[in-house]
């Protein structure tokens, strides 16, 4: 597996990292998945090898890095087949940390980044409930003000770092009178809030050292210096800070989908049917040639994304054109190299089989395939 065509720092964080993820990840990984769930010191573990929020500034007590550094870490994790580990660190990292780092106030961001930094404090961001997933607009979970406090009933589930998050950033409904996605409001509320309570660690079909559960609010009660950005003004904050989310996906799915290549080359090279390796075939030759012309072209479209990202330039439509085709590119490319595995494909002690139900959540969070598409109509027929 090479190196990307880095410059000489990024370069040198790469190795860094992937000196990491093969010495302290990888080995422990299969036991993590069997458990399901990481084990919450190795959060204080990331922090002192520096993997945590990487693009945080320096007045907050993080690296100062750029945004491309913060993917290196994705992209690592990706390629090595540690997927459920890279959407955990990336709900942390890229999504959490900066939705504090970018409309937090400054009491909020010396208060929590510089602990999520070093993994002390483990973040989390609770949008889904039972009945809204993709569709915010139906959220019923309600934070009503009392004085100095807002009260916070109602549930939410599918939550990534729901079982080891110190906080969980929530997403409810401050205006009951208007209608649609107005009158969300976003708060902080910290795990140890009497009220809180977190439910079962969720069984998933993949994924599984990825602690996903359903957390509860009853009578929560949090300061009002607990809003996170304008009162009733949350969409906007979360449309914004979806450009970040869907950008980090695609470029785990590129990645991922790169490491599955990587296993299945391995694989057909030693493989022996008919009398030779399975590579000598045609069929096999012509498959892969045509996953790895797959894997390139969304990873080049990703590339330019995160690019225009960083230069501020990356409009919705773009952002959910390379979330959408990323990570269908993922599935498609998953799916073909299991096939080539035959039936060992099928079979959980063979890493492809979890690249392969891995996968599957891909085209689901982040923003569903089909509100990826709506998006992206909505911009071709404006």
């Amino acid at each position: 597996m090479g190196v990307e065509s880095d410059k000489p720092e990024l370069q040198l964080f790469r190795h860094n990292v992937r000196r990491f993820v093969q010495n302290e990840i990888v080995p422990h990984y299969e036991q993590w998945e069997k458990a399901g769930i990481v084990p919450r010191e190795f959060w204080n573990t990331l922090g002192c090898a520096g993997l945590l929020c990487v693009d945080i500034p320096e007045d907050y007590e993080g690296a100062g890095a750029t945004f491309e550094f913060s993917m290196v870490v994705s992209q690592e994790l990706g390629l090595a087949g540690c997927s459920a580990l890279a959407g955990s660190l990336a709900v942390h990292s890229d999504i959490a940390a900066h939705y504090i780092l970018n409309v937090g106030t400054e009491q909020q961001k010396t208060t929590y980044l510089p602990k999520m930094i070093t993994g002390e404090r483990v973040g989390a961001i609770a949008m889904t409930e039972p009945g809204a997933g993709s569709d915010l607009q139906g959220i019923r979970t309600s934070a009503r003000q009392e004085g100095e406090h807002y009260v916070i009933n109602g549930s939410k589930t599918f939550i990534t770092n729901g079982q080891h998050c110190d906080f969980v950033i929530v997403v409810a409904r401050t205006n009951p009178d208007v209608a649609g996605a107005k009158g969300l409001s976003l708060f902080i509320v910290d795990s140890d809030s009497p009220g809180f309570a977190r439910g079962r660690n969720l069984d998933k079909i993949g994924c599984h050292s990825a602690d996903t559960s359903e957390l509860f609010f009853q009578d929560v009660r949090v300061p009002v210096t607990a809003l996170l950005g304008e009162l009733n003004k949350g969409f906007v904050v979360l449309a914004n800070e979806l450009q970040r989310e869907r950008v980090s996906l695609a470029t785990m799915a590129v990645a991922a989908a790169e490491g599955a290549l990587a296993l299945t080359v391995d694989y057909v090279k030693e493989r022996k049917v008919f009398g030779g390796p399975l590579a000598d075939l045609q069929n096999t030759r012509f498959k892969l040639a045509e996953m790895h012309t797959d894997m390139r072209v969304h990873k080049a479209f990703v590339n330019e994304c995160r690019e225009r990202f960083e230069a501020g330039t990356l409009d919705v439509a773009s952002v959910s054109m390379a979330k959408l085709a990323c990570t269908e590119m993922q599935g498609r490319v998953v799916d073909g190299c299991l096939q080539l595995f035959g039936g060992y494909g099928y079979m959980s002690e063979y890493p492809i089989s979890r690249a392969y139900v891995d996968a599957r959540v891909q085209r689901i969070y982040g923003g569903a395939s089909e509100i990826m598409k709506e998006i992206i109509a909505r911009d071709v027929l404006k």
